[in-house]
């Protein structure tokens, strides 16, 4: 192999987080990393390779909003708690999630074509179980990171960007999440790795531990001397208005309704977590080191349980999530996920 793969180590740092099995038998074991980080840079617990070099993907989506919550003009957008929470979104297309962003487009005068994002059938569907609608059209609009993308375009509007370029990596829009980013993850700009996204947003890959340090810094209480209120806002928010940070029986919903706004949770694609513990001051981040979504749920709340936060399920989506039931297409259950490790935790 010829090309160059730009990473913090070689690939044996990952441990066995969970197993899948089929019927007794164990049919695949899915390794990963997890870091539990102090807003003082602290590494206050870890599994695997907590430096292990992680693509951020949509965990990134916070410090993508920074830079519009922290412009001295943003007050002009009149956006409220939950219209920043689904500028962090990923959300699953419902009427709600739609409704929202529209509106904020026509706030910052931009229209749907302006998305840059692509079109995919709404995660809805697959979410709540239900078939998709004979002769249904979709639009830039009912992707997960229209929201997002809406923070990005209000950005450029506010310094001036031209629209169409939005998502270059040498705009000054980008410029500026790319500062937000080396700002709280403490990794300077040219120790990052660059990637595009799968909405063709540009997006970083950080050391496990700086996306953990990053979620710490979002439970500061106070001012921030660069970004001011921006953290605080963006974690206030997404703690209180989980439904639009994702949507109906999602993971990210899930969690965040158990911790009772104590802390945010954001799912990014090919097996990343990131959540914000307020009340501990901590982040955490999750690495599948293949990339599995469907060992996430079942990793991220043995994550929280083993650090004290997650007391015993109260409604049933917690209860079905950690239960880890695989079913196949009749409904039958032909195996489950597991969680298989003790996470090293040094108080």
């Amino acid at each position: 192999m010829s090309a160059r793969v730009h990473q913090s180590r070689e690939y044996g740092g990952h441990v066995p987080l969970a197993i899948a099995t089929r019927g007794e038998a164990v049919e695949n074991v899915h390794y990963g990393s997890i870091a539990v980080v102090s807003g003082d840079g602290d590494l206050l617990g870890h599994l695997g390779d907590p430096e292990c070099l992680t693509f951020t993907r949509s965990t990134l989506k916070p410090l993508q909003a920074m830079p519009l919550l922290a412009h001295p003009d943003v007050e002009r957008l009149r956006l409220a708690p939950a219209e920043i929470a689904l500028l962090c979104a990923s959300h699953s297309g419902e009427p709600e999630h739609l409704r929202t962003v529209a509106s904020m487009l026509a706030r910052i005068g931009c229209r749907e074509e302006d998305l840059r994002c692509g079109v995919h059938v709404p995660l809805y569907y697959e979410c709540i179980g239900a078939p998709i609608p004979s002769g249904a059209v979709f639009t830039s609009l009912h992707h997960a990171c229209s929201g997002n993308h809406t923070g990005m375009l209000a950005l450029a509007k506010l310094l001036e960007v031209p629209l169409e370029r939005y998502l270059d990596p040498e705009s000054e829009a980008q410029r500026q999440i790319l500062e937000a980013v080396t700002y709280f993850s403490d990794v300077p700009r040219d120790a990052l790795c660059l990637g595009v996204d799968g909405c063709s947003a540009p997006n970083a890959a950080l050391p496990l531990s700086g996306l953990a340090l990053a979620y710490a810094k979002l439970t500061r209480h106070g001012t921030d001397p660069h970004y001011g209120k921006a953290p605080q806002r963006i974690l206030e928010a997404m703690a209180a208005h989980p439904y639009h940070v994702s949507g109906s029986r999602r993971t990210d919903f899930i969690l965040a309704r158990a911790g009772a706004g104590a802390w945010l949770t954001k799912i990014g694609a090919d097996g990343v977590h990131a959540m914000a513990i307020e009340s501990r001051g901590w982040g955490i981040a999750i690495k599948i080191a293949d990339g599995s979504a469907r060992v996430q749920p079942m990793v991220a709340a043995s994550v929280l349980r083993q650090l004290g936060l997650l007391q015993d399920p109260a409604d049933e989506d917690l209860k079905t999530l950690e239960q880890g039931a695989i079913l196949n297409c009749r409904g039958l259950q032909t195996g489950r996920i597991q969680a298989v490790f003790e996470l090293d935790r040094p108080w």
